[in-house]
C-alpha cells in the first residue's frame, strides 16, 4: 500500500479567472516542514502574519481546474468560503495520526492495541 501524499478537493463557491473561467476541483500535497518554516522569511508575511495561510496553501496546492499554476495572486482571489475550506482541508489532511503500540491489559492479560495520543491531555484510569 503507498503513502498518500496527494488528495483531490472541491471548493464549495470557486475560483473565477480573469477570462471568468469557474475553477472548483483541485489537488492538495501534503505539507514539508519547508512549506510551513520558508514563509515565515517573506515580507508580507512579517508585516502581517495572516499572510503566511496565503502563501502555505499556494505552496501546496498543486493543481486547481485548468489553471496553469497555484501563486499567491490565485490565493488572494478566492472566496472568503473557499479559503476557509482550505484552511480546513489542509489541517485534515496534514493532522498527525497518534502512534498505536500492542499492550497487554496488566488487570485481565489480553493483549490489545493502545493508541499513545501526545496531543490531548490524559485521563486516569
Amino acid at each position: 500500500m503507498a503513502f498518500q501524499t496527494e488528495y483531490a478537493f472541491e471548493l464549495p463557491k470557486g475560483y473565477v479567472d480573469d477570462q471568468g473561467y469557474l475553477h472548483r476541483k483541485g489537488v492538495m500535497r501534503l505539507a514539508t516542514a519547508a512549506d510551513e518554516i520558508i514563509p515565515l522569511r517573506d515580507h508580507r508575511v512579517q508585516s502581517n502574519p495572516s499572510y503566511l495561510t496565503i502563501i502555505l496553501l499556494a505552496r501546496v496546492i498543486t493543481k486547481l481546474g485548468d489553471l496553469r499554476g497555484v501563486d499567491t495572486n490565485v490565493v488572494e482571489q478566492l472566496f472568503t468560503a473557499d479559503l476557509a475550506f482550505l484552511q480546513n482541508f489542509y489541517q485534515e489532511i496534514n493532522r498527525a495520526e497518534a502512534p498505536r503500540i500492542l499492550t497487554t491489559c496488566p488487570k485481565c492479560g489480553a493483549d490489545h492495541e493502545a493508541s499513545l495520543d501526545f496531543f490531548s491531555p490524559t485521563e486516569a484510569v
